[in-house]
């Protein structure tokens, strides 16, 4: 397992964003993949110790593409130079909510859980009723002293408690978000070990588990939309 396969090829891609340098690199860019592969399936093993519903999970079923979506952005450049992935009970859809990584040079890579898309108007209204009549439980996750120490949660929110949710409720300022996730940075030299680095990722994972786990209890009969 050698993550520096990786992080060298999208260190390069981020030189050369441009489609003339990743068709010409395409055999780079497959080493990469399956390096990237490599150690996702290593990961589902260490995940799955605690969170049996991933295992049976494809790596190649989790990754996101490197092509971008420049239609609305300033930024024309064709490639996101990161190898990403979300590691859940039903693959790499949004909900449930399970394990995110995102390895990218420059100390951008991170592990991630929770909620990341807020475009979901059913699943916010779930996890804030959720919220509501749950809050002693909420509490007593994010303020569990290692959850304290290595995460806070973070999300798309509102500047004020949104209509029809109580303006002095406990939970109030959660309530306000439209969204909730954890990230926790991974700076570029420790991706340099892979066995320290899967064992560190393994355990983030593990303590993010009843945070997660809180989220699907919300999400619970959520249905994706349909296009």
């Amino acid at each position: 397992m050698n993550i520096q396969v990786i992080t060298t090829y999208l260190s390069a891609l981020g030189s050369n964003n441009n489609r003339e340098w990743y068709h010409a690199h395409k055999d780079d860019y497959k080493k990469a993949n399956a390096a990237f592969e490599e150690l996702l399936q290593a990961l589902i093993e260490e995940i799955g110790k605690f969170d049996g519903s991933i295992l049976h999970n494809h790596p190649k079923d989790l990754t996101f593409k490197l092509v971008r979506d420049t239609r609305f952005s300033h930024d024309k450049s064709p490639y996101n130079p990161a190898f990403r992935a979300h590691i859940s009970a039903k693959g790499k859809l949004p909900v449930p909510v399970g394990y995110y990584l995102m390895i990218k040079p420059d100390n951008q890579s991170f592990l991630g859980g929770g909620l990341f898309a807020d475009m979901f108007k059913d699943a916010t209204a779930m996890i804030r009723n959720y919220i509501v009549r749950n809050g002693e439980e909420w509490e007593k996750i994010i303020h569990e002293p290692d959850f304290e120490k290595y995460f806070t949660v973070q999300g798309t929110a509102l500047k004020k408690v949104p209509a029809g949710y109580e303006k002095e409720h406990p939970q109030a300022e959660y309530l306000k978000f439209k969204s909730w996730y954890l990230e926790y940075p991974i700076k570029d030299e420790e991706l340099n070990d892979a066995e320290a680095f899967l064992a560190k990722a393994a355990e983030l994972f593990r303590m993010m588990k009843p945070f997660n786990d809180y989220l699907n209890k919300a999400l619970a009969g959520f249905q994706m939309p349909t296009r």
